[in-house]
């Protein structure tokens, strides 16, 4: 389906995300189909290059589906979006999403751990068929990374990581002012960590990976109940993980500040948040380390819509360096 003309220059596909300049920042134009694919929900809006959220439906992720049935869910969203372009006055020009990884190289299939029915799935090509627009995809950590150096916590920074903190975790890194992609576009994967020897299986095949110990899967998993009913005493664990995790980070790359979204931190809020930097100030004793800041994200719910907008903007060249 679509319901705009192509923008001029533009075609069905679209390339690798990852742009020759893949700087972040400032100012980028036009309008996005933006798509949020979560292990809990999808989401599916169109942000202005202002970074307004102009609109958005989402569903539940469907739970044991298949490939093909949740492809199906997702595109009824896009189909709903695509629809109100009209009413509007407004048409996209790119469709930017951000997925959970792993994923191939260049983004054209997806496998994300917590959506089992993905595995290698051509999600890009699939919605580049169906929408009619440029589609690139991203990890959502590293599209909330774009985001919150874009308009967020991290605006104006050089060096940085965005973490997500939800159903499961990840990351995003940017240095001198630069998204870091690695060989296969998967860089960023915090959430493979290990933090707990001989701890709990992850979903990857690992044992103790952050993902295994601190997301919100883990932590029901754990307890028996959902991360929002969570003790203190689960609260501050969890914090404490991802603060050792934040510190080797930290520690390696040379980071001052680290920004962190996602439904169990930013719902476990400053007890989460104080454990974690009483870690990374524990274990960040190397002075070029040495405070090093773990702040909540500030785009709130629209974050991830913001995030994978700017991951299409990106694809576009319209994202530059920050000042």
């Amino acid at each position: 389906m679509r319901s705009a003309t192509p923008a001029p220059g533009s075609r069905i596909d679209c390339a690798d995300p990852r742009t020759t300049d893949s700087q972040v920042h400032t100012s980028p134009s036009g309008v996005a189909l933006a798509v949020d694919i979560g292990g809990t929900k999808f989401e599916v809006g169109l942000v202005a290059a202002s970074g307004e959220v102009i609109l958005r439906r989402r569903c539940a992720t469907p739970a044991n589906a298949d490939g093909e049935q949740l492809l199906s869910a997702l595109t009824q969203l896009v189909d709903e979006v695509l629809a109100a372009q009209a009413g509007l006055g407004v048409w996209a020009e790119v469709c930017g999403v951000g997925s959970g990884g792993p994923m191939s190289t260049a983004h054209d299939s997806v496998s994300p751990i917590n959506i089992r029915g993905w595995r290698g799935f051509p999600l890009r090509r699939r919605l580049a068929e169906h929408t009619e627009l440029p589609t690139v995809i991203d990890n959502d950590a590293k599209a909330l990374a774009l985001a919150e150096g874009w308009l967020g916590s991290a605006a104006g920074v050089r060096d940085y990581m965005a973490m997500v903190v939800s159903t499961g975790v990840g990351g995003g890194i940017v240095l001198d002012g630069r998204l870091l992609d690695g060989a296969d576009g998967n860089a960023g994967h915090v959430g493979h960590i290990c933090v707990v020897p001989d701890g709990r299986l992850c979903g990857c095949g690992a044992y103790g990976c952050l993902e295994a110990e601190a997301s919100g899967t883990s932590i029901a998993a754990i307890t028996g109940a959902p991360a929002a009913e969570a003790s203190r005493v689960v609260v501050e664990r969890t914090g404490l993980l991802i603060g050792r995790a934040v510190s080797s980070v930290a520690n390696l790359l040379d980071l001052k500040l680290v920004v962190v979204a996602g439904s169990v931190a930013l719902g476990f809020g400053a007890p989460f948040f104080a454990a974690a930097q009483a870690e990374i100030d524990a274990r960040s004793r190397i002075e070029f380390a040495a405070g090093t800041r773990i702040v909540p994200a500030s785009l709130g719910a629209d974050g991830p819509l913001i995030g994978a907008a700017a991951v299409g903007f990106r694809s576009l060249g319209s994202l530059l360096s920050t000042p």
